[in-house]
């Protein structure tokens, strides 16, 4: 093979245009002996490919079992789960029942109930606006540094 079409043929292939059969003649041309000098540096490259060409790999691998058939299962369950409610839900609906509301016959036991229920919502709103007075301190803080 000619020097210069070898040249243009492997800057066709280093641009990777180059189509199977130049590739082959390349390949070819490489593996012989009679390779020039200045090119010789590119006889490893395709040597190279030569030799793993024939390589095979041996060794086995573990296949890991799939997972979709618990992910199945998994919807599959869900399903029956959202069934069963829907089921429950229209089989047996919740009907009023009639109990104590804790209503009394007597003003005054109703009074000192309601004052307790009002007690202790005024506790809770107590410890609310503790930390009401915090924000507003940390407001007027603000605005004094921010102004």
């Amino acid at each position: 093979m000619e020097l210069k079409l070898v040249e243009q043929l492997l800057e066709k292939y280093f641009q990777g245009e180059t189509t199977i059969a130049e590739e082959k003649q390349l390949k070819a041309y490489f593996s012989s002996n009679d390779v020039a000098p200045h090119l010789a540096k590119y006889q490893s490259l395709f040597g190279y490919f030569e030799m793993q060409k024939g390589t095979q790999f041996e060794q086995k691998l573990p296949l890991q079992p799939r997972k979709q058939s618990t992910v199945k299962w998994i919807g599959i369950a869900a399903s029956f789960v959202v069934l069963f409610g829907l089921a429950t839900f229209y089989f047996y609906p919740s009907e009023p029942k009639h109990e104590d509301l804790g209503t009394y016959d007597n003003p005054e036991e109703a009074f000192a109930a309601t004052h307790k229920a009002l007690l202790m919502v005024s506790e809770q709103v107590n410890v609310g606006m503790e930390s009401v007075v915090y924000l507003e301190e940390y407001e007027k803080t603000k605005k004094t540094i921010f102004k």
